[in-house]
């Protein structure tokens, strides 16, 4: 994916640099700044240098404990990197219009709510019709339903510019998309129910065929398979940075063993931290995936103390990150539970960091021993590498039964 450089992002980071107070960070700030004003013919710089030089001034306001200036420098980035809409960045900054807020988006909001409501009362007082006795509850109720078939609306074939919302059909993707996930294990689960409960047919199919989970569990090994090779490549590519690696893995969480069964939507769970992969235990519990370089790691995975293979610093400062990410989610676990759901008293945390290859004189066999004997003396971290976590999945392959 490009990086996006333009002037709504040249004025958002002026902004930033009015709210720094530290020298270092109003420094990487200008460095970023300077990078994006220094492209040819007007056209202002983006590119993976962008993004390193925004990463950079984001560490050092973490380091000088600037943790507004964090939120501000991680939206620069969400933005370059296609996050956050034009519009909603031009807004939410008020980047023209001399911080007058837009009267178009304003109208567009205003005319959406308007059909919204005028929806809900009709829904509502067609609802009260057939059900006079119902209560306020019941009436709050039917209207959750709605708007979760709401997602579901299809377009008939026979009426052109008309939607239609079917009652009912949320639950049936909703079991659907389930046992897709649950027992199936089928890549993009929602996708498939959707399409399948759009067809009376399929879901009759699928209900009286007995072999035909053996055909979809063929299916997801051959998927499974591919992903992973793919995955490897990159994670074997010197070249791939920690970004191209986690999009590699997002959608994989199988990868990480039976004891996950999805990850978490949301990432930014603390003020200043980002998690690089979060991902749900089996006790609703989160486990935080902290990702560095593989192949491409600058540095040594071990070196020699007294005789023995040790895990260097950069392992040790990797491993000291995400004991930080759960201290923080410690502190915050009454909060995070009450407004995304998410449990993170019991989180912990694996470190996926390097790769034999970047220390083709050391047996990955003893690489691989320095770091299980560090596994065992901490608590809730585990370190691996790339390659032992995908040699360790496609044995799991092996042992899939299709029936």
């Amino acid at each position: 994916m490009s990086v996006r450089s333009d002037f709504s992002l040249e004025l958002q980071v002026e902004k930033v640099c009015d709210e720094v107070a530290h020298p270092e960070v109003k420094a990487a700030l200008a460095a970023a700044r300077k990078h994006m004003k220094s492209g040819k013919g007007g056209h202002r710089r983006g590119g993976q240098v962008l993004i390193q030089l925004l990463e950079t001034a984001r560490q050092r306001a973490a380091d000088a404990g600037e943790w507004p200036v964090v939120r501000l420098v991680q939206d620069s980035l969400d933005y370059a990197e296609g996050r956050i809409l034009q519009p909603d960045f031009d807004e939410r900054y008020r980047l023209f219009q001399d911080g007058v807020r837009s009267e178009r988006l304003r109208k567009h909001v205003g005319n959406i709510l308007s059909i919204n409501y005028r929806y809900i009362a009709e829904a509502g007082r067609e609802y009260m019709d057939e059900h006079p006795e119902a209560s306020v509850d019941d009436l709050i109720a039917y209207f959750g339903t709605l708007s979760e078939d709401a997602r579901f609306l299809d377009a008939p074939e026979d009426r052109p510019g008309r939607y239609r919302i079917l009652r009912g059909r949320a639950e049936r993707v909703v079991w659907l998309e389930r046992v897709l996930q649950e027992r199936v294990d089928v890549e993009d689960a929602a996708e498939v129910a959707h399409r399948i409960v759009g067809s009376p047919e399929a879901i009759a199919l699928l209900a009286a065929d007995t072999e035909g989970q053996m055909v979809l569990r063929a299916a997801e090994l051959h998927r499974r398979s591919t992903g992973l090779a793919a995955l490897r490549k990159k994670v074997e590519d010197p070249t791939a940075s920690e970004l191209e690696l986690q999009r590699a893995l997002e959608g994989q969480h199988w990868i990480f063993g039976g004891r996950f069964v999805g990850e978490a939507a949301h990432r930014r769970l603390v003020p200043g931290d980002e998690v690089d992969i979060p991902l749900i235990r089996g006790d609703g519990a989160l486990h935080v995936v902290e990702l560095k370089r593989a192949a491409s790691l600058a540095g040594n995975l071990v070196k020699k103390y007294r005789g023995s293979w040790v895990p260097t610093a950069e392992v040790h400062n990797a491993v000291g990150q995400a004991v930080n990410y759960l201290v923080n989610l410690d502190e915050n676990r009454h909060r995070i539970r009450k407004e995304l759901g998410i449990e993170t008293r019991r989180a912990s945390a694996v470190v996926l960091i390097g790769h034999p290859s970047v220390q083709p004189s050391v047996p990955e066999q003893s690489i691989n021993e320095a770091l299980r004997t560090l596994n065992t003396h901490v608590n809730r971290v585990e370190v691996l590498t790339y390659k032992e976590l995908l040699d360790n999945a496609e044995r799991s392959l092996g042992s899939v039964p299709l029936g």
